[in-house]
């Protein structure tokens, strides 16, 4: 009886928002791979999607509280791994990112997502206070930024950057003060010229590009320009499924990862957009129902650094499209192809359905 309360209790409504996202996933790599060397990309989008549900029933089915406990061990273990796949990773697009196992590669700086989220709610929670001190902060800042340091090495600036919204949701949350923000603030003010030198020479670029596009529209702007003019081809209903000319002639790059939303938008126009994006925002809006009904803080935690994440990814990824934010390789959840970024998401909503099925316990 159990486990079939279990079943029932589950978001069915987040599960349905969930395979309409993967869905329109699947139909748009399949559109923008169509009479390419990766056409069976979207076969591929289906069966991670198939695996990934599966696994999100699993990790439903396991206490959060129990994986809270081997935070530490996680921890260590997503380090040590960040730093093999640093050291004897096979070079793939110009990084070291992904490590080969069983067949596949396995991007560990995905997966290293939920175990900071895990780490950020168990701090928080056994902080137990009304309001951070800095020091608590500090403490923070260092866990997380050892996993950031790593995977910016790699170099992967956008995921490295995906890291920072677990925290910044959940210390909102945990009582942030506006002394610590201004603080934040002008740290950050200036650090960001020194943070200049250390960047890597493409990552200089991309911001350079993001000022002036048109400065280098056969080279660094072309992906900007061209995302431009596929999302402005659209129009209010699109041109069509295989029938986007930017998509279909090959003049947007990336378009079955970072751009695949701009291949959308060519194709569905406007109303897909629009259609799209709000199943995104009900989507979050669900987590966020979830961490309202959480039994606990770590709970809440939990779920609001999934849902920061989340919006995070759709913020960004939305704005690359648009030259309104510049270009650092943030894929779109649930859409993009990619199995370890979906994989990463599905085991995330696994654990807000976790809390969820626990709301009565007391």
């Amino acid at each position: 009886m159990a486990s079939y309360r279990s079943i029932r209790d589950l978001d069915w409504t987040l599960i349905i928002i969930v395979l309409i996202i993967c869905g329109l996933g699947v139909l748009e790599i399949y559109s923008a791979t169509l009479n390419t060397d990766y056409k069976s990309a979207w076969w591929k989008h289906v069966l991670f999607t198939a695996v990934g549900v599966g696994m999100m029933m699993i990790v439903a089915q396991i206490d959060y509280h129990s994986l809270l406990g081997r935070v530490p061990a996680m921890y260590f273990i997503s380090i040590a791994l960040l730093v093999v796949t640093f050291i004897v990773g096979p070079r793939l697009l110009g990084g070291r990112r992904w490590i080969p196992i069983a067949g596949m590669t396995i991007q560990v700086s995905e997966f290293v997502k939920i175990v900071l989220i895990l780490l950020v709610a168990r701090y928080l929670t056994e902080l137990k206070a009304d309001e951070l001190e800095a020091r608590d902060l500090v403490k923070l800042a260092v866990l997380t930024g050892i996993p950031f340091i790593l995977v910016n090495r790699q170099p992967d600036l956008g995921t490295s950057l995906t890291y920072l919204p677990i925290v910044g949701g959940c210390v909102f949350l945990a009582g942030l003060r506006w002394q610590h923000v201004v603080a934040v603030a002008l740290v950050a003010v200036v650090l960001l010229p020194a943070a200049w030198f250390v960047l890597e020479p493409y990552q200089k670029a991309r911001l350079t590009t993001f000022l002036d596009p048109d400065g280098d529209p056969k080279g660094r702007g072309y992906q900007v320009i061209q995302s431009k003019i596929a999302v402005g081809n659209g129009g209010i209903w699109g041109r069509g499924v295989t029938r986007g000319s930017q998509t279909q002639l090959r003049f947007l790059p990336v378009s079955l990862t970072d751009f695949l939303f701009a291949a959308f938008a060519e194709e569905h126009g406007f109303v897909g957009v629009v259609v799209a994006l709000g199943l995104y925002f009900l989507l979050i809006l669900q987590i966020i129902q979830t961490a309202q009904m959480a039994p606990d803080r770590a709970g809440l935690y939990v779920c609001m650094g999934v849902g920061s994440l989340l919006l995070f990814h759709v913020f960004v990824n939305v704005g690359m499209l648009v030259g309104r934010v510049p270009v650092v390789g943030i894929p779109l959840p649930l859409m993009s192809s990619g199995g370890s970024s979906l994989l990463s998401v599905f085991l995330m909503l696994g654990l807000v359905q976790s809390v969820r099925l626990r709301r009565f316990v007391n």
